[in-house]
């Protein structure tokens, strides 16, 4: 292989696992557990309520979101530089997907997370709208945030299609992981289409995409940090030193 001394080291995999695993933790903590239990769909009063009694619980939301976004970036570079020796089209192709995904989607999207809890806590909104208004705004504004989500879901369900394409073709990680990742990449593509041409399903949607996010993103995840690669990757890189 003309490209046998551009592998990636094993530690290099295994710090790129370290930090998908603080990614899947702190995206896990914003989506799952801060806007999983505050916002209420349907009812703009009781979410309001529950932002504002859970400010700084909100405010962690959007820190630890901020904070995966910014390690997707990394994630992005070293998953471009495991897999360049043995497709450099679709490597980079598969990582430019992931940072718009995430770093550049997702990040933009915190606005309406943020603005959320502004149009609560200001008090000079409070003389141009009355309080049921700026309930609803805000419940709108984390609507917003929902759909941007999904926006996002959708470029990194391309990313799982692509990522699985390339551990296929490599020898990377077991081929397994390539199976499982396309679970993965199918259920934020039909999340996504779903929800936005198919309103009415969402608790299926997002059943869908949490057992495939868990089998393939998790699985692969653990991979890494465990074991690193596979034993054909560990021979072929003894083989460029």
């Amino acid at each position: 292989m003309k490209s046998v001394k551009a592998l990636a080291s094993i530690k290099q995999i295994r710090l790129t696992g370290l930090l998908y695993l603080l990614v899947i933790i702190c995206a896990g903590f914003s989506q799952g557990y801060v806007r999983g239990t505050l916002i209420v769909p349907g009812n703009a009063v009781q979410t309001a309520n529950n932002i504002l009694q859970n400010k700084s619980l909100f405010q962690l939301g959007l820190t630890t979101d901020l904070i995966a976004f910014l390690l997707d970036v990394v994630i992005s570079v070293f998953l471009y530089q495991i897999f360049k020796p043995f497709n450099k089209t679709l490597a980079m192709v598969s990582s430019a997907f992931r940072l718009i995904a995430h770093p550049a989607i997702g990040s933009l999207n915190l606005l309406n997370h943020y603005m959320a809890l502004k149009v609560l806590g200001t008090s000079g909104m409070s003389g141009a709208f009355s309080e049921a208004q700026a309930q609803e705004m805000s419940s709108l504004l984390m609507e917003a945030h929902h759909y941007g989500y999904l926006i996002a879901g959708g470029f990194f369900g391309v990313h799982c299609l692509l990522l699985a394409m390339l551990i296929y073709k490599s020898n990377v990680f077991p081929k397994v992981f390539g199976g499982l990742l396309l679970g993965a990449s199918a259920g934020y593509l039909i999340e996504t289409f779903g929800n936005f041409n198919v309103p009415g399903y969402e608790g299926y949607t997002a059943l869908i995409v949490g057992v495939a996010a868990a089998l393939g993103e998790v699985g692969l995840t653990f991979y890494m940090i465990t074991k690193g690669t596979t034993s054909s990757y560990k021979n072929l890189k003894e083989l460029a030193l």
